[in-house]
C-alpha cells in the first residue's frame, strides 16, 4: 500500500512539472490543436496586411543596418533563429490564427517556394515590416498594394470563393504614417486634413477586402505609441508621451466612427482589435494584469543612440546589449513587444474576438 501511494504521488508530481512548464511556453501545435477543439475550425483561412506588428518574414533581408528582424536575436525564443518577425518570437499574427485553430499563414514572399504547398492551405500573409496606408518612403508595399496582391491570388484562382468564406482577414496599423508624416515636416494644421485622407484611402482597402468575398475582417486600432521606447528613451524609459498617446486615441475615435460606418445596422463584417486598451491595462498594471519586470524598457537595446538591436559593427561585434530574459519584458526593441508580451495581449483581446466571431 505504502509503495503504490508512493508511486501515485511521484505520479501527481510529475504531472504538476508537465503543467508548469506549459505555463510560459506553449507548444505551438498543441496550442492550436487546443483552439481547433474549441473553436471547431470554423475559419479555415487567414489573410493578413499591414506592418511590422503582423508581419512573418515578407520583409526583404537587406543587412543587419537595414532589416533587424532577419539576425539574432530575433526569432531567439520562437522559432530559435531569425524568421522576419520584429519579435523574439510569435507576434499578434501567430496568435489569431492558432485561435482559429490554423498556423500562421504563409508570406506572400514564399508563395513560389516548395513550403507553399504545406501553408497555403492557411491563407496568405501580405503584410510588410515598416509599410503604412500610405507610401512611407522606404519603398515598402503599402496597403493599397497589399490588397492589390491578394486580389491577384484570388483572381489567379489560388483562393476559390469557398475558400473565402471560411476565411477572417487581419489588418495591422500601428502607426507609420504618423511617423513619416512627422519625419518629413509635415505641419500640426495639417494633420486633420493628413488624418482624414488616411481613413479614406484606409476605408476603401477595407471595401475592397470584403467585396473579394471575405465574411470577417480585423482591424487593430494604435496601441499607446507614446510608450514604446523609442519614445520613452528622452526619460529613459520612466514615462510614456502623453501627445503621442493623445494622437493614438484619436486615431482610434475615428477607427471606431469608420468601423460603424461599414458595418452600418445590419453587417457585422468589421471590428476593431482593441490594442491601445490590451496594451495600456498591462503597462499600467492595472489589478489582474499580467506582472512584467520591465515595461518600458526594451530586452534588446542598441548600446548608443545610433544603433538598435540586432545591429554589428564592421567586425562582427555586437552593438546591442539583450536581456537575460525576454519574457520578464513587455517590449522586446524600441518599437515591438516581446512574445510574452503578445501572448498577455492577446489574453485581454480573446474574449471581444470569440464574440465577434461565434466561437
Amino acid at each position: 500500500m505504502e509503495k503504490a501511494l508512493r508511486h501515485f504521488f511521484l505520479l501527481c508530481f510529475a504531472f504538476s512539472l508537465v503543467f508548469l512548464s506549459m505555463g510560459r511556453e506553449v507548444n505551438a501545435r498543441a496550442h492550436t490543436r487546443r483552439h481547433k477543439r474549441s473553436n471547431g475550425a470554423h475559419y479555415k483561412k487567414l489573410f493578413v496586411f499591414g506592418d511590422s506588428y503582423a508581419d512573418t518574414g515578407n520583409l526583404g533581408n537587406l543587412g543587419n543596418m537595414l532589416t533587424t528582424s532577419w539576425y539574432e536575436p530575433y526569432g531567439m525564443t520562437f522559432p530559435h533563429k531569425p524568421t522576419g518577425r520584429f519579435s523574439n518570437g510569435r507576434l499578434l499574427t501567430d496568435y489569431v490564427a492558432s485561435f482559429l485553430g490554423i498556423r500562421s499563414p504563409l508570406p506572400y514572399k514564399y508563395r513560389r517556394l516548395e513550403v507553399s504547398k504545406k501553408l497555403l492551405p492557411y491563407g496568405m500573409n501580405f503584410a510588410r515590416a515598416g509599410s503604412g496606408i500610405f507610401d512611407n518612403g522606404n519603398f515598402q508595399d503599402n496597403l493599397t498594394l497589399q490588397v492589390d496582391a491578394f486580389l491577384w491570388q484570388v483572381k489567379a484562382g489560388v483562393f476559390p470563393e469557398y475558400d473565402l468564406k471560411s476565411s477572417v482577414a487581419l489588418v495591422s496599423v500601428s502607426g507609420n504614417d504618423y511617423k513619416y508624416y512627422k519625419e518629413t515636416n509635415g505641419s500640426d494644421a495639417g494633420a486633420l486634413d493628413f488624418a482624414n485622407r488616411l481613413f479614406q484611402l484606409l476605408k476603401s482597402d477595407l471595401k475592397r477586402i470584403q467585396g473579394a468575398g471575405v465574411p470577417k475582417v480585423l482591424v487593430t486600432n494604435l496601441h499607446p505609441v507614446g510608450c514604446t521606447p523609442y519614445m520613452t528613451k528622452v526619460t529613459n524609459h520612466t514615462k510614456c508621451d502623453s501627445t503621442a498617446l493623445g494622437e493614438a486615441q484619436a486615431h482610434n475615435q475615428k477607427l471606431e466612427i469608420l468601423i460603424k460606418e461599414l458595418n452600418g445596422a445590419s453587417t457585422k463584417t468589421f471590428f476593431s482589435l482593441d490594442l491601445f486598451t490590451s496594451f495600456n491595462s498591462i503597462i499600467n498594471q492595472v489589478k489582474g494584469a499580467p506582472k512584467f519586470e520591465s515595461i518600458l524598457k526594451p530586452c534588446c537595446d542598441g548600446n548608443d543612440n545610433s544603433s538598435t538591436c540586432a545591429q554589428t559593427d564592421d567586425n562582427g561585434m555586437k552593438k546591442y546589449s539583450l536581456c537575460s530574459n525576454p519574457d520578464s519584458h513587455f517590449y522586446w526593441d524600441w518599437l515591438h513587444p516581446t512574445q510574452a508580451a503578445w501572448a498577455a495581449v492577446f489574453e485581454y483581446l480573446k474574449p471581444a474576438l470569440r464574440r465577434f466571431l461565434s466561437l
